[in-house]
């Protein structure tokens, strides 16, 4: 279950699923999901759903994951990335394949950590895990070309907005109950927005935690 075979498996079906930017499919291939989740869930780390992770997170559904993925790449090669909620760091492991720096936070330290070891582990070597505020982004390493968030807020957050370089592109979970997949595309002074798939998502929280 945790072979390249099995992962190729994956693949195909996020292929037949809709999603279609190669560098993306490409990512799902090389990175090994199962050493992003306990051992114990390992027999379903290819599977279509999201799991459990502890401290009341998940690692998101290959699909979602893939999905948030494809609209921050947008058919090119973002050189800075800020990835806003680590969880396990599977998220930040596929960004980091396509994208020359990945700058991810995570409000809860415990998590962090185990971020930090996965990453190693996957031999991932272009992510830098920050303890911070989610919704408060990383101001002093601005502008971002993408940033993607793995939580859902109940709206765009301004500060992550401002980081934004021109031309910048925010994929995250908008709402509390109902939640859509939403794009905000920086042009200039202006915010354009998209919506896309439904979703579900744990709450994106304020401050951090041990």
């Amino acid at each position: 279950m945790t072979s390249q075979r099995t992962r190729l498996r994956m693949v195909e079906r996020l292929r037949g699923d809709g999603i279609r930017d190669d560098a993306v499919l490409a990512a799902m291939a090389e990175v090994p999901r199962h050493l992003f989740v306990d051992e114990a869930l390992a027999s379903r780390a290819y599977d279509d759903d999201a799991l459990p992770i502890g401290h009341g997170q998940t690692i998101s559904s290959p699909y979602v994951v893939a999905r948030i993925c494809e609209l921050v790449r947008a058919d090119r090669r973002p050189d800075r990335v800020l990835d806003v909620g680590t969880g396990c760091g599977y998220q930040a492991a596929i960004l980091a394949q396509f994208c020359k720096e990945v700058y991810s936070i995570e409000r809860l330290a415990v998590l962090l950590r185990r971020a930090r070891a996965n990453l190693r582990a996957a031999g991932i070597r272009n992510v830098r895990v920050r303890h911070a505020d989610g919704y408060q982004g990383l101001q002093g390493l601005a502008p971002f070309d993408a940033i993607a968030i793995g939580a859902a807020a109940p709206e765009i957050p301004s500060a992550l907005t401002g980081q934004l370089a021109d031309g910048g592109r925010l994929v995250l979970p908008l709402g509390s109950e109902q939640q859509r997949l939403i794009l905000i595309e920086k042009k200039g002074v202006q915010l354009m927005r998209s919506e896309f798939d439904r979703v579900r998502f744990v709450p994106l929280l304020p401050g951090v935690a041990a």
